[in-house]
């Protein structure tokens, strides 16, 4: 690499949403980008998620109207940017009178509907439940509103994509061992967690955004800073959150939001046809962040819940997955408990000597990346020339370039009549108009290669390998997809074999 191709205006460090969102950002506002992430993108807290695009309505009752006016607003915009992987989604709430009385909901829902313009989401109302509801006949009267779902780890993906494709240089598993300060630029060493090869580039601003690990980079020497400097004085608190999925329990196309006597809340939502997910759970925790699992307590505490409210009991034989990120929220010192602790965003820039910028990013939303990414870059324009204007807000993501879902399903077939109804809904729905990438000059599902099992064709997998940065089979069937739910052992290891085979192919 020459030194020229090694110079950057802009590395970014972290491979999560508001990494990848703040490269891509940067990236179409024209600035010379690089993003390094030590494992898959998505891998940890960003694709752990409740999987939701929602302005948060129990956050009303900690009173931070600005965040859930932000988040409302970004409903909006988030449904038109990326309409594949982000749909509405409406919820029932269940009145429970001893818990929270129906004044205070019908003021938070009122709230919730006028915050901020809602053009595509339907407004919230009354209901009754009838003998046909899944939900215990007890409960007869809720309230229902509108949220969107999300598959958050399409759409860390998707947003790498689109910084690749503004000219951005993606690198996964490739680890930040050190970054060191040189006046006006950054001298930083990566290694590839491969071969543990070595590179040494330079950048004009640093961005760490590393979620759990923001303070971490310091603590162990990596980002180096003179030693008079305060760096990264915000503290965060790792609060885990920790999901089960079940064989679904309820019919319906409508998510459910439970209130528990804790004053928590457990979302209840239809998932990949034949599930529903639930949780989530807010633990404090200590520890490796990489090494975060549900305990059995938690799943304790969901099953709880969840069978006081549904007629169909579940058990932890139930559970078919589970899963637990852990959120770095901003500390602010005050919240006894973990529900209650801030889900704002917040930066702390490093300029120390009139130096070369470092940007570091604390506790964010999935829903709000966007904001944050354009807030980041925008804070550093100051110290980069030729920053263009923000362009985000109007611009489709990557494979989001559709007039609706029936139009596009209507042209797939149309160019694709093989094509099974099942299979074109999930290539619909996780590529959107990306599919033509891999479908072109095939004329029958034998033209898509190998099958592994669950209609996943080795066309997908090698599309997934060459242009979306996946390596392993948890990158393909729990990250770009969903089907690890669906492929059995001899189905994944035959997988596994395969993508052998193509990392060996790349490396030649």
């Amino acid at each position: 690499m020459s030194d020229e191709d090694s110079t950057y205006d802009l590395l970014v460090i972290g491979g999560g949403i508001n990494g990848t969102g703040i490269a891509a950002d940067a990236a179409g506002r024209g600035l010379k980008v690089m993003l390094c992430e030590m494992n898959d993108l998505g891998s940890a807290t960003s694709s752990s998620s409740s999987k939701l695009i929602h302005g948060g309505l129990r956050y009303l009752e900690h009173y931070e109207f600005r965040l859930v006016k932000e988040a409302l607003a970004e409903r909006e915009v988030l449904l038109k940017k990326a309409p594949h992987i982000i749909w509405p989604l409406r919820f029932l709430l269940p009145h429970q009178p001893h818990l929270r009385p129906a004044w205070v909901i019908k003021a938070g829902l009122f709230l919730y509907d006028h915050l901020a313009t809602r053009t595509t989401l339907g407004a919230s109302e009354s209901v009754d439940f009838g003998a046909n509801s899944p939900l215990h006949s007890d409960m007869r009267h809720g309230f229902e509103y509108s949220d969107g779902w999300v598959d958050d780890a399409r759409l860390v993906v998707l947003n790498a994509v689109a910084a690749r494709d503004a000219g951005a240089c993606i690198q996964t598993r490739t680890r930040c061992i050190s970054a060191k300060r040189n006046a006006d630029h950054w001298i930083i060493t990566l290694q590839n967690t491969f071969n543990l090869e070595l590179q040494i580039v330079t950048a004009k601003a640093l961005i760490n955004a590393t979620g759990p690990w923001v303070t971490e980079l310091f603590s162990n020497d990596v980002i180096q800073l003179a030693p008079s400097t305060d760096s990264a004085s915000k503290k965060i608190r790792l609060v885990k959150g920790s999901h089960i999925i079940v064989p679904r329990i309820h019919d319906g196309p409508e998510a459910f939001i439970l209130q528990n006597k804790d004053e928590r809340i457990i979302f209840v939502i239809p998932y990949e046809d034949k599930y529903s997910l639930i949780g989530t759970t807010d633990v404090e925790y200590e520890g490796d962040p990489s090494k975060v699992s549900i305990s059995k307590a938690e799943i304790d505490y969901l099953i709880t819940v969840t069978n006081e409210y549904f007629k169909t009991p579940i058990s932890a034989n139930d559970i078919t997955w589970s899963y637990s990120g852990v959120r770095p929220l901003l500390d602010d010192d005050e919240s006894d408990s973990a529900q209650a602790v801030s889900r704002d965003y917040s930066f702390e820039i490093d300029t120390t000597g009139d130096g070369a910028p470092l940007l570091c990013v604390f506790g964010g939303k999935i829903t709000t990346y966007r904001k944050l990414a354009e807030a980041a870059v925008n804070t550093l324009s100051d110290f980069l020339n030729a920053t263009g204007p923000a362009w985000t807000e109007e611009a489709h993501l990557p494979g989001g370039d559709f007039k609706d879902h029936i139009s596009l399903s209507n042209e797939v077939q149309r160019q694709y009549p093989w094509l099974p109804d099942k299979l074109r809904t999930r290539y619909m729905r996780t590529y959107g108009t990306l599919v033509y990438t891999f479908l072109h000059n095939t004329t029958s599902l034998e033209d898509l290669g190998e099958c592994f099992g669950a209609n996943l064709y080795a066309a997908e997998v090698d599309y997934l390998t060459h242009y979306e940065w996946a390596l392993s089979t948890e990158d393909v069937l729990w990250r770009r997809t969903k089907l690890g739910l669906s492929l059995n052992d001899k189905e994944a290891n035959r997988l596994s074999e395969y993508l052998k085979v193509q990392l060996s192919h790349k490396e030649s």
